[in-house]
């Protein structure tokens, strides 16, 4: 008997379940990181400076079903607009599968280990500061980390490490 093919390798993402949607993230925490734009070329400007709402340690919301009443500009993903944001990093489940490619090795849908991402070096778990560390949201640009949005899918995973 041959074994059945993940969701993500049969099902769009518009076919998902919202389960199978929410189980793509894989916690690394990069969406949850403040940008800006320039505003004279659109570019946009990722900074080690997280949501009000983000825990550094776990990398999860700690208020996600409510996060938009206290964050207005949480952007909810969703099938319809994954294609218009072209500022998700590379190796975001969302982005890979909307541009036809497959998950990285080191996801925690592959690898059955919800910490992967983190023992991959992916996510950026205690390596940013709260935007409530700042009187003007402007300093956010102390922190720039574009280095934060490499693409990273070709890590190699080890379990052990």
């Amino acid at each position: 008997m041959m074994a059945r093919k993940p969701f993500w390798e049969t099902k769009s993402l518009n076919q998902m379940t919202v389960p199978e949607w929410e189980s793509l993230c894989d916690g690394c925490g990069l969406c949850c990181l403040v940008r800006f734009e320039d505003e004279d070329t659109g570019e946009i400007i990722p900074t080690r400076v997280h949501c009000q709402l983000f825990d550094e340690h776990r990398c999860t919301c700690k208020d996600y079903p409510n996060r938009r009443k206290t964050v207005p500009d949480c952007i909810k993903l969703t099938p319809h607009n994954i294609e218009t944001l072209e500022w998700m990093p590379p190796s975001c489940a969302y982005r890979r599968l909307h541009e036809g490619k497959s998950l990285p090795l080191w996801h925690p849908l592959i690898t059955g280990d919800p910490e992967s991402t983190h023992k991959a070096g992916i996510s950026v778990r205690d390596q940013t500061v709260s935007e409530l560390s700042f009187s003007d949201p402007e300093d956010a640009l102390d922190f720039v980390a574009t280095d934060l949005m490499y693409d990273k899918s070709d890590v190699i995973y080890d379990p052990e490490d």
